[in-house]
């Protein structure tokens, strides 16, 4: 199934499955969750986080909503326009405030990339075990404007990921069986204020103020079972492959793939929960891939000294996950 949250006409946080309904209109057509179970005189949880953890009893409820959508049995009040959604600004993040919010370091390329650029060796740490640290998860944002203050304007980057939910909790959980207690995908940046992280990073704690302004996760949530063909199985766990790419203004400054995760999912799961219970609701990032981020791309001279500036269009897109369209804009300290 696939999930968004958005903003009815009262300014109310509503759920909504994109359906295919085979009218011309491809996956672009919304189903007003509240509405449809209205309708057909069902209950079913509205909101991302209780779908989540009543997944076993809630799933089903919204399969026959799914079913009465491609079946006709639904009337237009029930159905909106994915596009017209993102163009009023309307689309949130699927899981507007989730429980927690983890970051990886999974892809070798970009850390190696990245040390290499600042003259460092590869850390050889980095095989030892999968790293992650903990961001902001109160600062979530979907498509749409991104306000961003001053200092954090300064060397302000993309970073082009994917995440996952928790669907299943547990603790202790090892690799062979992490996968299983994923509830699904979606497309994650990972907002940098390059300035701010390095001058914090030189005390041995971070990133912190250089990363919690901001981290945009969308437009759509994938279940688990949606991305089953693009599965590579290995002994470490579920890779996928999906192409991931990143526009500025029009131009394709990146490109690189879920499956060149040297540090798979599951692996990271595994670290996440050694000693500490992992609840349903919870996002972990894979952290960046390779060519997905300003920093490595001009330490590596594919861009002269570019970074994002007031105005400027950030467009993530992953195969299956769709397009994360942001924009990034001046906010003054008195815009609070």
């Amino acid at each position: 199934m696939k999930f968004v949250t958005f903003r009815d006409s009262k300014n109310a946080q509503q759920l909504g499955l994109l359906v295919d309904l085979s009218d011309g209109n491809g996956t672009d057509t919304v189903i007003d969750v509240c509405a449809a179970a209205a309708t057909l005189q069902i209950q079913v949880e509205n909101d991302m986080l209780g779908v989540i953890e009543h997944s076993t009893s809630a799933l089903p409820k919204l399969h026959k909503i799914q079913e009465a959508a491609r079946a006709g049995k639904l009337d237009a009040s029930t159905k909106l326009s994915l596009q017209k959604l993102e163009s009023d600004q309307r689309l949130l993040s699927p899981i507007p405030r989730p429980l927690s919010m983890r970051d990886g370091y999974a892809f070798r390329q970009h850390v190696e990339s990245a040390r290499r650029n600042r003259g460092l060796p590869m850390i050889p740490e980095f095989d030892n075990f999968p790293i992650y640290y903990y961001t902001n998860h109160l600062a979530v944002t979907g498509p749409g404007t991104i306000s961003v203050q001053d200092l954090a304007l300064d060397k302000c980057d993309f970073e082009l990921e994917v995440a996952i939910v928790i669907g299943k909790g547990g603790k202790n959980i090892p690799a062979s069986k992490a996968d299983e207690h994923i509830f699904g995908y979606m497309i994650m940046n990972d907002w940098s204020a390059r300035t701010l992280q390095m001058e914090e990073m030189k005390l041995n704690l971070g990133p912190a103020k250089g990363k919690d302004f901001a981290t945009s996760l969308g437009p759509v949530l994938l279940t688990r079972d949606e991305l089953e063909k693009f599965v590579e199985k290995g002994p470490n766990g579920e890779r996928h492959n999906l192409r991931m790419k990143c526009f500025v203004n029009g131009k394709q400054v990146s490109d690189g793939n879920l499956k060149d995760m040297s540090w798979t999912f599951a692996q990271i799961i595994e670290r996440c929960s050694y000693g500490v219970m992992l609840h349903p609701g919870e996002v972990i990032g894979s952290g960046t891939v390779g060519t997905g981020c300003f920093l490595e791309l001009n330490g590596s001279k594919i861009t002269d000294n570019q970074w994002l500036k007031p105005g400027d269009e950030v467009v993530l897109e992953v195969d299956q996950l769709g397009k994360l369209v942001n924009k990034i804009a001046h906010a003054t300290s008195a815009q609070v």
